[in-house]
């Protein structure tokens, strides 16, 4: 094979490595690939109800339509009925009870959607509807819960509220938010020869969708495999609920020895699907005469749905992001997953650590509202510093602590100051508009916080003409995992890009793999990646060192080619003679992040290996009269430690912040007083648009910053930057305090008509209804 030398791509800008093929429409997801013949199509009929028995169930005449294959319900399961990440507490298709609008009774497979949705319209359903529980008061009233409290505490949290200068209490809300990835749920079941299946899943774990498939089906691990091309986002949304429609569709190809896809279009996928966790928060926080925290006392309740899903974890990391970045002396943390009768909710970008985050910052906010006083000050002057101000609530040590830099480079490269003092005079010479700045740090907690997870393997292959393929564990679902183990494989092999494939992620090339989560996909899979090659770095060593004349310590492995000895030959030349003197040309790799341990009961541990760091400065205006708000300007400085990709670290920071900003601002999910959702599409549910994005955006990662112990120096980028769009509600705080000066009440999301009671009750004292 013959390349061109470039130098590594390692911590250098480069494109994406799919980005030609998504903006050609080349790149394909699992709706995309070529349909053998004979393929089954599907529907799936759901629960009218959101909660009840199912009265009576006939799917005769629905079997007997014309074009229709299967109609499959709980009774034609061949194994279990039961699936879940954790937990198996969640039906694959409804038997005798009925939790949640949308839940999936029968599946009817035929040759066309149109034939399925005929067949569905003459399935015969009669239900007996019960008295739903729709929300987290009604969940705490009813005591239903899943799991038990989750409790951490430090010190004497009443003697310090007795004691203190400043005591607030009060009850926060942040609300659902659907993760609207661009590709919805889709799965294509193969059958193949002696009962084996091959599926395809757009799922960020594929391994779950295998191991699930195979107890589903009732047969053995190895007879499946699960291969993921690429998605179209995940965000969360396809950890576990990917699982469930990979399942149906195997169980239909099993039933019908036909290939069988399963797609939800997007009303569908809103109806079934959970969504980032609703959370209530019920607080009591004390300060001294300067503003610190000396207490810190909060009970958070989150949304779980119908079954236990990942509520547990989402609810565990709440608790340890409650402290954000601040020091929190005394303190004691309690927090409970509501059962509900809703899709339950599952992983979102953040996994918790947003609701937590949010709720712990408006305390901050009410107390600078009611002090007078600048709240980047106050949040500075609350964070984390020399021991013993470096203990987490958890016990864990806040170590390479980044906050006090970025906070000093962004106030001035953001001219925070400046801006704030001009933002006062525009708003005492405007009266209906309202301009408000606001400053949010962010210390987010990197590694899966189930010890078990944070494992990853790879398996690179070399071939004779000096062409790589890449396999790895992590899946690619647009956030740029593959162009970063491309970046790391070249590196270590001293290849250029155009000699690696990176292969679809699949559970036969790599093994028992943790999701694509936590923001730890570049961490782990990374390591293995970096393992892999070097072990077949080694092994070429001594030929090369023979071929060209030097000791073996003298070769290196760069752009393409071998050097030792004041010569050099190409990666393929070496290769070659490597494979003639039967040296193997493939290995796998292997990590497992050190030294992770929490111990749930005692409320303390290790639950991170490091955190990330970052802040952004945001300003908007309000318009008084209407509620709209415009972001004007946003600056952020984040700390990704020595960046794999710039360029795919930037997008990752700025695409985590706009949709933060979607969820805070204009992301509201609705149901009616019967559980059913009103929001079920791009019509009556509003994401973030491009004008929603404002044009004055600077983005910039903190230099001179690596991360010791991670893959060459980098940090993870996934989730932290979300958390930095709650600057946007600081400043939007400080827009709607200056109508009137009064501590502000506003809702989250928040949109025009949260902002206009907010902007009501600054002029009235009338507390929003």
């Amino acid at each position: 094979m013959t390349v061109k030398p470039s130098p590594s791509p390692l911590h250098q800008p480069g494109p994406h490595e799919s980005g030609y093929r998504h903006a050609s429409g080349e790149a394909r997801y699992v709706d995309d690939l070529p349909m053998l013949p004979g393929t089954l199509v599907c529907t799936i009929f759901t629960s009218p109800i959101a909660r009840g028995k199912i009265s009576s169930l006939d799917v005769s005449r629905a079997r007997t339509s014309p074009g229709v294959a299967a109609v499959l319900t709980a009774a034609e399961l061949p194994g279990s009925n039961r699936i879940g990440p954790i937990f198996h507490d969640e039906p694959l298709l409804a038997e005798a009870q009925l939790d949640y609008v949308g839940q999936p009774i029968a599946l009817v497979v035929g040759e066309s959607y149109a034939a399925c949705r005929a067949a569905a319209a003459q399935i015969e359903f009669e239900c007996e509807a019960h008295k739903p529980i729709l929300n987290i008061a009604e969940a705490i009233a009813a005591e239903s819960f899943h799991g038990e409290p989750h409790t951490i505490a430090r010190g004497d949290v009443e003697q310090a509220l007795a004691g203190a200068a400043h005591v607030l209490e009060g009850q926060f809300e942040s609300g659902a938010q659907d993760h609207f990835y661009l590709e919805t749920q889709a799965a294509l079941a193969l059958p193949l020869e002696d009962g084996n299946f091959h599926v395809y899943a757009s799922t960020q774990h594929p391994s779950e969708v295998q191991h699930m498939v195979a107890e589903i089906l009732g047969i053995g691990q190895q007879r499946v495999v699960c291969e993921v091309p690429r998605m179209g986002g995940g965000f969360g949304g396809k950890e576990s609920q990917a699982t469930g429609v990979a399942v149906l569709a195997a169980v239909a190809a099993q039933t019908t020895g036909r290939p069988v896809k399963v797609w939800l279009n997007r009303e569908q996928d809103m109806l079934i699907t959970g969504n980032r966790h609703p959370f209530a928060t019920r607080y009591r926080a004390g300060f001294d005469e300067d503003g610190r925290f000396v207490a810190l006392d909060i009970e958070i309740f989150s949304d779980g749905g119908f079954s236990s899903d990942l509520s547990l974890p989402v609810l565990d990391r709440a608790l340890f992001h409650l402290d954000n970045a601040y020091y929190l002396p005394n303190l004691r943390f309690v927090g409970r997953a509501c059962k509900t009768n809703l899709a339950s909710n599952t992983a979102f970008r953040g996994f918790g650590g947003p609701q937590g985050m949010l709720a712990t910052e408006v305390i901050l906010d009410r107390l600078s509202e009611q002090l007078g006083r600048d709240p980047a000050d106050l949040r500075a002057l609350n964070f984390y510093g020399d021991a013993p101000r470096n203990r987490t609530p958890y016990g864990q040590e806040v170590r390479d602590n980044r906050l006090p830099r970025v906070f000093s480079e962004l106030m001035a490269t953001s001219e925070y100051r400046a801006r704030r003092d001009a933002i006062a005079t525009f708003n005492r010479n405007s009266v209906w508009r309202k301009r408000g700045i606001g400053f949010a740090p962010v210390k987010f907690g990197i590694s899966f916080t189930k010890s078990v997870l944070n494992q990853a393997g790879a398996l690179v292959l070399v071939y004779t003409d000096g062409s790589v393929q890449l396999n790895h564990g992590g899946t690619e679902m647009g956030q740029g995992l593959h162009t970063k183990m491309l970046a790391v494989c070249c590196h270590e092999l001293g290849v250029v890009p155009e000699q690696v494939r990176v292969m679809q992620t699949a559970t036969d090339k790599v093994p028992n793999t943790s999701a694509t989560a936590a923001s730890s996909g570049s961490d782990l899979n990374g390591q293995a990646v970096r393992q892999a090659c070097a072990t077949i770095r080694e092994r070429l060593r001594p030929v090369a060192a023979t071929m060209l004349g030097c000791d073996g310590q003298q070769i290196v492995f760069t752009q393409g080619m071998v050097r030792g000895n004041g010569r050099q030959l190409p990666f393929s030349e070496v290769v070659g003679q490597a494979y003639l003197e039967q040296v193997s040309l493939s290995a796998t790799g292997y990590y497992r992040t050190p030294g992770i341990h929490y111990d749930h009961a005692s409320g303390q541990g290790e639950p991170f290996y490091y955190f990330a760091y970052g802040a952004a400065v945001c300003e908007v205006e309000v318009d008084g009269a209407t509620g709209e708000h415009r972001l004007l300007r946003v600056d952020i400085l984040h700390d990704v430690g020595t960046s794999l990709v710039p360029t795919i670290d930037i997008g990752q920071v700025e695409g985590g912040f706009v949709q933060g900003v979607g969820w805070l601002t204009c992301e509201q999910m609705v149901n009616d007083s019967k559980g059913r959702p009103l929001t079920l599409g791009p019509s009556t549910y509003k994401v973030p648009a491009i004008g929603d994005v404002p044009v004055d955006m600077h983005v910039k990662l903190l230099e001179r910053a690596p991360q010791a112990g991670v893959i060459h120096g980098s940090k993870a980028v996934g989730e932290p930057p979300f958390m930095l769009a709650i600057g946007v509600v600081h400043a939007l705080r400080h827009a709607i305090h200056g109508f009137g000066g009064r501590v502000v009440e506003l809702a989250i999301p928040a949109t025009p008509e949260a902002i206009l009671r907010a902007v009501e009750h600054q002029k009235t004292g009338a507390l929003p209804g």
